[in-house]
């Protein structure tokens, strides 16, 4: 039996952490798996949509395909799977026409009908395909991943200087430049400290120091355990609350403490007091960091838990019969209630024909 995964690239993030991973679980249940970027041009896409009629299982990634590239693909596919950890049926946060999107949450509502199954990487996109007509037995959620054994687990230490870590591409670096003003106070009120950004490209943090990391899958998790704490800062608005917190859990995996604000998944993935801090405002902010910086044996209680978090809810081998039985179709669905948080675009979010699921 074979599996076909159409994602953004095969070395995307994306593809990394929710595919390759599960790929010799497929194997033990007898499947094979390919993986190919999704082929762009009038003549290349078309001919890679027909030709998936040679798996028996087809993944599609993140894509919200046109109506008519839509109808090739579910016509070609015997098994049709969509895959998401973002909130691609509206605009990223920063988006100039806003966040709500019609033309989106169409393409969004038509694969979640007619797919045979949709992995959502959190409860909050797993009610947005219920709510958009997924079946209820369909839905299924499976969180991003990491492998706790490619990071090494931090070594905490007294001493200055005291690095917090931030790591992730330069389009969600957008969210801590806006927050200037927090890590320039910061770094004014809490001797020592300095951040560790591991990106595409440095911030300006204002008196914040930045140390500049560039980003590379080989030496990321090393870079992390160099840190002694993570920080994660998201807008609130719904584009966050469809994020999956990857960085979050490679802060976790590297045996940091998380200091975030409880924003989406943050609150999942974060035991305020026990893994990290939740905070809001600034002044949590600062003693949070503060508290952190001066004593070791708190980020070292902290990091265990963090280390131990992942390992127990988060880690590849946890979820990987599950998307193997998803994807073979030997699973049965979980259904999460649709989750509403302050500031909804409701008015996106209604459901499809009737049959569709609005619990």
């Amino acid at each position: 039996m074979k599996a076909l995964a159409l994602v953004e690239s095969p070395d995307h993030v994306c593809c990394r952490y929710r595919i390759r991973p599960f790929e010799a679980a497929l194997a033990g249940l007898g499947w094979s798996l390919a993986v190919e970027g999704l082929a762009r041009g009038p003549v290349a896409r078309p001919a890679q949509l027909r030709g998936a009629r040679r798996f028996d299982a087809v993944i599609l990634q993140r894509k919200l395909p046109s109506a008519w590239e839509f109808e090739v693909l579910r016509r070609s596919s015997r098994r049709l799977v969509f895959d998401l950890d973002d909130a691609v049926f509206w605009r990223d946060s920063y988006h100039p026409r806003g966040q709500q999107s019609a033309s989106r949450w169409a393409r969004f509502s038509r694969l979640a009908r007619r797919a045979d199954a949709v992995i959502a990487g959190n409860d909050f996109l797993a009610g947005r395909a219920l709510r958009a007509g997924a079946g209820e037995g369909a839905v299924h959620r499976i969180p991003t991943c990491v492998d706790p054994a490619r990071y090494p687990i931090r070594e905490h230490a007294p001493g200055a200087p005291v690095r917090l870590a931030w790591i992730g591409s330069s389009s969600t670096m957008r969210g801590i430049e806006g927050r200037r003003d927090l890590w320039d106070r910061i770094a004014r009120e809490v001797p020592g400290i300095r951040m560790r950004v591991i990106s595409d490209r440095a911030p300006d943090l204002g008196a914040m120091p930045v140390e500049f990391v560039p980003w590379s899958e080989a030496t990321e998790a090393a870079a992390l355990a160099e840190c002694d704490a993570g920080v994660s800062w998201t807008p609130d608005d719904p584009w966050s609350r469809g994020k999956c917190g990857l960085k979050v859990l490679q802060y976790l995996a590297a045996g940091l403490p998380v200091v975030a604000n409880p924003v989406g998944v943050h609150g999942e993935m974060v035991a305020n007091g026990r893994s990290g801090f939740l905070v809001d405002s600034d002044d949590d902010w600062l003693v949070a960091v503060g508290r952190l910086a001066d004593d070791a044996d708190l980020r070292r209680r902290l990091g265990r838990e963090a280390r131990g978090a992942v390992e127990r809810d988060f880690s590849a081998d946890r979820w990987a019969s599950r998307f193997a039985e998803v994807v073979t179709g030997r699973a049965v669905g979980s259904t999460p209630r649709p989750r509403l948080g302050p500031g909804d675009v409701r008015g996106a979010c209604r459901p499809g024909p009737a049959g569709g699921s609005r619990r």
